[in-house]
């Protein structure tokens, strides 16, 4: 299997960034890492492997992105204004820097746009806010409003809000999506939801697929035993969705 490292200096983030491809050829995957982890932790997970027989049959080819949360979302120095702002500065890397990247590298215009825990927001936010860049998402164990809080997660902008967060978090403005032609765009996508049951974002992901329900865009939920919220979990669910 063909790995592959990259690294640039981003011009919307102003430093270095690192990423991973492995394979050289066949539909490739933006894969966004867990909450502050790193480029190279699906790697070290086994997570990657999980997947190697599509990735060395030339199905896949996985782009593992390096986070930014600490910069932003998990940013503590921050205001909650500019945590969202320097979040939208990623995004502009994704979309100005790596994509363009993809393009030239692998002539396959269907791209998707997957992750773990927070990197299951990084992908479904990404694709509703862009989906006519994406033909598919897989989100697994996610929380798609940030703002959401439990015992173990908390909001992260601290009861903060402005337009810049609302627009940035799938649950908030799915429900109140009105736009035909993203509406449109949406159905065209495969979207995928997996969580545990037991997971504290199983009531987050079953309202979001239930909002894109009654907008008539088709999407898959499926349901974990247990918390189903570990490396070990991702192993699993992988497969089935990639």
């Amino acid at each position: 299997m063909k790995r592959e490292y990259q690294k640039w200096f981003s011009e919307c983030l102003h430093r270095d960034m690192e990423f991973l491809i492995f394979g050289d050829r066949g539909t490739p995957v933006i894969f966004f890492p867990t909450r502050t982890a790193r480029f190279y932790d699906y790697e070290n997970w086994r997570i990657i492997d999980s997947i190697s027989d599509k990735i060395k049959a030339g199905l896949l080819q996985v782009y593992c992105m390096d986070s930014n949360d600490l910069e932003s979302f998990y940013c503590n120095f921050r205001h909650p204004s500019q945590k969202i702002i320097r979040h939208m500065q990623y995004e502009q890397y994704i979309l100005h820097e790596v994509l363009p990247f993809i393009h030239k590298k692998n002539p396959n215009p269907f791209i998707i746009v997957a992750g773990c825990s927070l990197g299951a927001y990084h992908a479904i936010n990404i694709a509703f806010r862009h989906p006519q860049l994406f033909g598919k998402v897989v989100g697994m164990s996610g929380r798609f409003d940030l703002t959401l809080q439990t015992d173990k997660f908390p909001d992260l902008f601290n009861s903060f809000t402005d337009e810049n967060i609302y627009y940035h978090m799938p649950s908030q403005f799915i429900p109140n999506m009105n736009d035909e032609k993203m509406i449109s765009e949406l159905k065209k996508m495969e979207i995928i939801l997996a969580v545990g049951k037991e997971d504290p974002f199983r009531r987050n992901n079953e309202f979001l697929n239930q909002q894109l329900l009654k907008k008539g865009i088709p999407n898959s939920l499926y349901l974990w035993e247990g918390e189903a919220h570990r490396s070990r979990d991702w192993r699993l669910m992988a497969p089935c969705y990639l």
